[in-house]
């Protein structure tokens, strides 16, 4: 576990990084809606993992850490290169709070796979109201206004939250190193790597032409890569040394609603009936499950485990 340093920062720091994690993650859903408009999905989730990749793990390789054991297939190829894929579906505040039901099926491996974790009302509640809010979200009812979600988009959205669960599960029977910078980078470089691989596969070279993407589509892509993946995720690992577990955490909740709002301001996206009470339905299930584990790994003294965690 890593533990909280003695020596605390400048409050302005600490707010800063905060913020970092909250509002530059929350609306790197919307950078993504933008960029998939001119870039097939696969290659614009490559070019940016390939770049911030080569980034962090150069700096790292300088520093002289050692490389790790990767998960860069089910992190990458499944998690961010269906989350890219559904963003030319699904409005970009809605992809947000799909991704959010992440601790919901965390919940479920620890029972079903890891057996961790024991069966409990709190639990039970939790998992309930996400697939309500999942419901809410994909159904077809006319009553809360509007349409429901695109389903392959919103099935693609399921199968990455699932799939990160699944690295994530995968991290605790895995040596990983200590340099979360080092691990993270790696894998976005490997994981870059598969990308593009897969770009090719799926045919998204033909016909694509670098020239016809937009101004807005590559400064998507810049922010992607600047922000959302070395700037961020620097934050990240910096606030795990100098805050508890628990409040860094609590950026899982404060994405999708940052999503949604930025989604709905700049990007013209709907905010009606359907979207809130989803939203709302998702967000406390996850806050019911994440205070729930938190509470038994404080009385069981567990320590928790931690991997490269970047929503979008």
């Amino acid at each position: 576990m890593t533990g909280v340093l003695s020596t605390r920062p400048p409050r302005w720091q600490v707010l800063l990084a905060f913020a970092m994690i909250y509002f530059v993650w929350g609306s790197t859903y919307l950078a993504i809606r933008v960029g998939v408009r001119d870039v097939p999905p696969f290659l614009l989730a490559a070019l940016r993992f390939l770049f911030a990749g080569v980034a962090l793990f150069g700096w790292m390789r300088l520093k002289g850490t050692p490389s790790p054991s990767l998960l860069a297939v089910l992190i990458f190829v499944f998690d961010y290169g269906l989350l890219f894929w559904a963003e030319e579906r699904v409005p970009s505040g809605l992809a947000a709070v799909m991704m959010a039901t992440i601790p919901v099926f965390m919940a479920i491996g620890e029972i079903v796979v890891l057996r961790t974790q024991r069966v409990s009302a709190r639990l039970v509640l939790g998992l309930l109201l996400g697939v309500a809010g999942v419901i809410v979200l994909v159904g077809q009812s006319s009553h809360l206004g509007g349409t429901g979600i695109d389903t392959a988009g919103a099935v693609a959205l399921i199968v990455a939250s699932i799939s990160w669960s699944a690295a994530t599960m995968l991290s605790r029977k895995l040596p990983l190193p200590a340099a979360k910078t080092m691990s993270s980078g790696a894998q976005m470089l490997s994981g870059g790597v598969l990308l593009l691989l897969a770009s090719a596969v799926l045919g998204e070279f033909r016909g694509f032409r670098f020239q016809s993407v937009s101004i807005g589509a590559w400064l998507a892509l810049f922010y992607l890569i600047v922000a959302g993946s070395i700037v961020a995720f620097t934050a990240y690992v910096w606030l795990i040394h100098h805050e508890s577990p628990t409040k860094v955490g609590t950026y899982a909740y404060v994405n999708p609603v940052v999503a949604v709002l930025v989604g709905y301001f700049f990007g013209s996206e709907a905010l009606g009936a359907r979207t809130i009470i989803g939203t709302v339905l998702v967000l406390v299930s996850v806050v019911v499950i994440t205070t729930g584990n938190a509470a038994a790994q404080a009385q069981h003294k567990i320590s928790p485990v931690y991997t490269e965690s970047e929503p979008a």
